[in-house]
């Protein structure tokens, strides 16, 4: 059976995104008085959610000591949810051959550039510089392209990288973010032993996606929108949804998302693991001037903290799209995985690696996007440890089948932090005595300490100890 036969039998309309009800919600949202707006801030602060109506009064709060309550509150409730730990990984682009023409994206086909996708040789090496900064998280992304990159290269993609061992490091967990495709494809992702399925929407209003998406396999919406439900039917449970922040009006954009979100709850009994927030960036070919929608730093804190709030229990993921000092301030709103020391261009790494103690500006032929945050992992991890949070380069709930509904179990009951903290510690522990300078792992080691005391079961506060003894000692990859 071809690829369109196969599409036209499992294709599905995307009628969860319901426009008239958001603007609806929208337009009620506005009459809401403070005394209403305090009542849901406070339902919020206990971690169970939000209905679309109590997210669309947020939305629309303008006032300035209203916002300073729902930061507050978005903080208590990562630090209830997932403590101070923040998660690390960096993106691996393996190919920018694409067939659409996507207007926001430097890859749109239109765009003439010497497109390229990384040799076998060329990924080995990618990998071995992300696995020497420290880097046991990725996530694979590639162009759309049925022949320069189909499913068969990506899937040869993640056998060698999960088959690189350099030194002491090895990616443990790859994430993949490619194109909307089958039950069948993605059964075999599933079968590679991928860990998150990631796939932004861009756009949920439809008369918008059409615009930004003239031409190619991505201008279905429906096919599109409805990729997470042939994922999880492929057996995948844990998938990543995603808005590119700019292309409309966010207060909807919010909303739809959520209605994504509440339908897979109810179509799979589990919800997104992550909802990545990206916001649009200069790109190749890309003017900002003509975007009408674009986001400012004041509403793009909001949304972080209304999306803790609404869905306390997903992950929420923030690029190098923004600046160093905006992303530290948004890990006090519900950031809870951030990319370090990125590149967002086709043999991007190597590239940066050539110009080490060179006068040139590193350049990446055609990146994706342009990155604002270009410090490397240690300024990162630094940063971090200076605004009080813990590094974590964890991947045991992957490896230990703790995923979907069974991760969202342990997460509503408290249960997880019981082997989150303690794997945040070791997997930090790892950096320090594998990767970090002297003044981080000095930093690392008062971080670690503080953070020891914060496993309230005596007994895995106490084998939490045994085991960072064990790393002293040289082994590896210990975790609950």
């Amino acid at each position: 059976m071809g690829k369109n036969t196969q599409r036209a039998k499992e294709w599905e309309a995307a009628a969860f995104i319901r426009e008239e009800e958001i603007e609806k919600l929208l337009t009620a949202a506005q009459n809401a008085s403070k005394e209403e707006i305090m009542a849901i801030i406070e339902k919020a602060r206990q971690a169970q959610g939000l209905t679309l109506p109590e997210v669309a009064v947020l939305l629309q709060i303008t006032d300035g000591e209203l916002l300073d309550e729902v930061f507050a509150a978005a903080k208590e409730v990562k630090q209830r949810i997932y403590g101070q730990r923040v998660v690390i990984f960096a993106p691996l682009y393996v190919s920018d051959f694409c067939v659409n023409s996507c207007r926001y994206c430097g890859y749109q086909r239109n765009n003439k550039f010497k497109r390229r996708k990384l040799t076998r040789e060329e990924l080995i090496q990618e990998v071995k510089l992300l696995e020497s900064m420290g880097h046991k998280r990725l996530a694979l992304e590639t162009g759309e392209h049925p022949t320069e990159c189909p499913l068969e290269y990506v899937l040869d993609c993640i056998e060698t990288i999960y088959g690189i061992k350099f030194e002491n490091g090895s990616i443990r967990r790859i994430n993949v973010n490619i194109a909307a495709t089958t039950i069948d494809e993605y059964r075999r992702l599933k079968a590679a032993g991928i860990g998150t399925y990631i796939l932004f929407q861009e756009t949920y209003h439809r008369d918008t996606y059409a615009k930004m998406h003239p031409a190619g396999p991505k201008a279905d919406y429906d096919w599109h929108t409805t990729s997470h439900d042939r994922a999880m039917l492929g057996g995948i449970d844990d998938v990543g949804l995603g808005v590119l922040f700019g292309l409309y009006d966010y207060k909807f954009e919010v909303l739809a998302l959520l209605q994504h979100a509440q339908h897979l709850e109810a179509r799979f009994g589990v919800g997104p693991h992550t909802i990545s927030v990206p916001r649009l960036r200069p790109a190749h070919g890309v003017d900002l001037t003509t975007f009408p929608y674009l986001v400012g730093d004041e509403d793009f804190a909001k949304i972080v903290a209304i999306l803790r709030l609404a869905v306390p229990y997903t992950g929420l993921i923030l690029s190098t799209r923004e600046t160093p000092e905006f992303r530290d301030r948004l890990l006090n709103y519900g950031i809870s995985q951030v990319s370090a020391a990125s590149s967002t261009g086709v043999g991007g790494y190597m590239e940066k690696q050539k110009r080490i103690g060179s006068d040139e500006e590193a350049e990446e032929g055609s990146p994706q996007f342009v990155v604002e945050d270009t410090r490397s992992m240690d300024e990162v991890l630094t940063s971090i440890c200076a605004s009080g949070y813990l590094p974590s380069f964890c991947t045991a709930c992957y490896r230990q089948g703790r995923t979907g509904d069974r991760f969202m179990a342990l997460a509503k009951t408290g249960q997880i932090q019981n082997v989150c903290q303690p794997n945040a510690i070791l997997t930090f522990k790892e950096y320090l005595l594998d990767y970090a300078s002297p003044e981080m792992r000095q930093l690392g080691e008062k971080v670690i300490n503080r953070h020891l005391l914060q496993i309230e079961d005596e007994t895995i506060r106490a084998l939490t100890k045994e085991r960072l003894q064990q790393l002293e000692q040289g082994k590896r990859d210990l975790y609950f």
